[in-house]
């Protein structure tokens, strides 16, 4: 098949999760013979693991990139050769309207409700984010969601029917701290946040829960910040004079990899999530992970991770030291992570039922 795939910043990257998943998507279906083309942000046109990447124009600024993009690279797609173009989040969504009206088969992934992400809540990118929506539900041939709590919200506010495909995660191999050793971390010598530094994902929760924990081990809060300068400054502002808390900013490659092979704890603490894929990588590298109670989180930890009340520190805090206490139950859920999140979720599985809907 000839695929158009767009609503990612750019790939090879890990900006975030919607990258993650064009990358892992797109190059395993070019591998089985598909003619795969990813339009970027920006960049220069090549080629990646066989997929054809070609850049589109990008108005510099908060929410202006995103929507110029997205514009540019319906109207690339809609005159390409492509037979299905998939469009990747809400925002981006918009614009399915425009390869549709030339015959194109559309299909619409839709990571999370992201106009509830607080960054838009007074900006006219939540009413830009919810109209894709709406064109989504309107326009395109198939929607895809990440989980059932997603499936649910589509059926009940707009009588849509969608698709539920959810992310895939590989085995890793577990490396041994060096690199970390640079940033004073040891094996089990810390508790890792991993992600984009957002409001949503409630960091600051963790950090007032964490600054009251007796321990001597480390919080590591590794990741950017999204168009969220002042939410980072209030976080490490929150973290002044508490020297256990460190702020790696963005790791990829054998950083990032020793941080998950290492840590004694994974924490998401978040309000708003789709399917996080740095909780499916921190259980594939057998973490214990503590995890907020929203449905999309319980959905993939199940019984193997430990929960706690969203948005509750004190109730956080008290997790944390129990959890600190008690090593060996740390170890029991560690023990089976692995093999319950890489059985369940794969990319191959992924792929294969992405196919199916664009077949």
């Amino acid at each position: 098949m000839k695929i158009a795939i767009f609503g990612h910043k750019t790939i090879p990257s890990r900006l975030g999760g919607v990258e993650i998943v064009a990358e892992e998507l797109s190059c395993r279906m070019a591998a089985m013979g598909h003619r795969v083309t990813c339009y970027n942000r920006g960049g220069k046109p090549g080629q990646h693991r066989g997929v054809v990447l070609k850049a589109v124009p990008t108005i510099p600024g908060k929410g202006l990139a995103a929507v110029s993009s997205s514009f540019f690279a319906a109207v690339a797609a809609a005159f390409s050769d492509a037979e299905v173009v998939h469009i990747h989040a809400e925002g981006p969504a918009f614009f399915c309207w425009f390869p549709r009206l030339f015959g194109k088969r559309v299909v619409v992934t839709v990571h999370g409700l992201d106009w509830q992400r607080r960054k838009w809540e007074k900006s006219l990118g939540k009413q830009y984010i919810l109209a894709g929506e709406r064109m989504a539900v309107r326009f395109a041939d198939r929607i895809i969601v990440l989980s059932r709590n997603l499936q649910r919200y589509f059926r009940e506010a707009y009588g849509r029917e969608t698709v539920f495909i959810p992310n895939g995660v590989s085995k890793p191999q577990i490396l041994p701290p060096e690199e970390i050793c640079k940033l004073g971390l040891e094996k089990d010598g810390y508790i890792l946040f991993l992600g984009r530094l957002v409001p949503e994902k409630e960091i600051h929760t963790l950090i007032s829960a964490f600054r009251s924990v007796n321990t001597v081990k480390k919080l590591v809060i590794a990741g950017s910040s999204s168009d969220t300068d002042g939410y980072v400054s209030r976080l490490k502002a929150m973290a002044q004079g508490d020297e256990r808390m460190i702020f790696t900013g963005f790791v990829e490659g054998k950083r990032l990899k020793e941080l998950y092979s290492n840590a004694y704890l994974y924490v998401l603490p978040s309000k708003v999530e789709g399917m996080p894929l740095s909780l499916l990588e921190a259980m594939s590298y057998g973490n214990c992970c503590l995890v907020s109670d929203i449905p999309e989180l319980r959905e993939v930890v199940e019984d193997k991770g430990v929960i706690f009340p969203c948005g509750n520190a004190e109730a956080l805090r008290a997790v944390l030291e129990r959890l600190l206490r008690e090593p060996d139950r740390v170890a029991a859920y560690k023990a089976e992570a692995a093999e319950f999140v890489c059985a369940k979720y794969s990319w191959e599985d992924a792929v294969e039922r992405t196919l199916k809907v664009y077949r």
